[in-house]
């Protein structure tokens, strides 16, 4: 179910997802402050990694930054939300600077065949970025949530297939996409606020699934939908940061808490984490993500090798 008001998208399952200016002034002046905070990850943490042997043939995920994954499978190179820029800002000067670099330059990418972009938002929709791998690889097809398009034809891209929440377009067999409710907001400026749709996608390829979450709040809604519909996601791409103050943030954004329930309800075999560490755009610090991870695995009786915060760079198997 999609929801309009007034000629804007809003969220069917969250009355208020306090946006408006006057909620982000209260946010800095502390008005959302959490009464009670969780511990604050040691100084000598670190995540349970298992150790994993890596194979070249098989289906991987790669994370360069932020929201940005590399997947490889059968024979296809899929990226997600790619952003290279120093800032996610409409200008080059101001606006959240990146703390790493990406893990891999433009120019050492695989040939790219899709590109899965989650809603409009300046980290998750990087012009410069697009520009840039538009420039190397032509062949792209991007896709996108209802409304996004127009960004792209408007830049010259045509190769877009643009989709609401449950419809799904299938590539000659080689890859069937599925978009998917997601709960936030979208909007490059005040006047196109909620104009265009969000949206996470469940890619298959055969036999093997792949769920990316794209940003969003949790609701006990969409995601059980969506693990009915499906019934197991073969790799689930999460986002676990971004997260403090909960008053503030969780209409729109999970904490690690919120994603472990994600990462259950929709029968994830393997989870992996992102929208963390690459900009500060929270209260969180950026090392405490993994912590509150594992807090959350372990009181949910999860097996922590089951959903990883890996590093920049770090290529994983599914």
């Amino acid at each position: 179910m999609i929801l309009k008001r007034d000629g804007r998208f809003v969220n069917p399952h969250v009355e208020n997802d306090r946006r408006t200016l006057m909620d982000v002034v209260r946010w800095k002046t502390g008005f959302y402050n959490d009464p009670v905070q969780d511990p604050a990850a040691p100084e000598s943490f670190s995540y349970p990694m298992p150790k994993h042997s890596f194979d070249p043939t098989a289906p991987s995920a790669m994370w360069i930054n932020h929201s940005t994954y590399l997947i490889t499978v059968n024979g296809l190179n899929i990226l997600t939300d790619p952003i290279w820029s120093n800032r996610c800002s409409p200008v080059t000067f101001l606006g959240p600077k990146r703390k790493f670099k990406p893990a891999i330059n433009i120019e050492q990418l695989p040939k790219i065949d899709f590109v899965l972009i989650s809603h409009d938002h300046y980290d998750h929709l990087d012009e410069k970025t697009v520009m840039q791998l538009f420039h190397h690889f032509r062949h792209i097809t991007w896709i996108v949530p209802t409304g996004v398009k127009e960004w792209f034809t408007k830049r010259g891209i045509t190769q877009v297939v643009e989709l609401s929440w449950w419809e799904h377009y299938n590539f000659h067999g080689r890859m069937k996409v599925t978009a998917v409710p997601a709960q936030h907001f979208s909007g490059r400026s005040k006047k196109g606020f909620n104009k265009t749709l969000w949206a996470g996608y469940v890619c298959e390829f055969g036999h093997k699934r792949l769920y990316f979450v794209g940003d969003t709040g949790y609701n006990p809604h969409d995601f059980k939908k969506i693990g009915q519909h499906w019934g197991t996601m073969d790799l689930s791409l999460i986002p676990i940061g971004a997260y403090l103050p909960r008053r503030f943030m969780s209409p729109v954004h999970v904490d690690p808490y919120d994603a472990v329930c994600i990462h259950k309800e929709v029968g994830s075999k393997l989870s992996l984490g992102m929208h963390w560490k690459t900009f500060n755009l929270s209260d969180e610090q950026v090392h405490q993500p993994p912590f509150d991870l594992l807090q959350a695995c372990k009181k949910e009786a999860i097996n922590p090798a089951s959903f990883l915060p890996i590093e920049p760079g770090q290529i994983i198997n599914w």
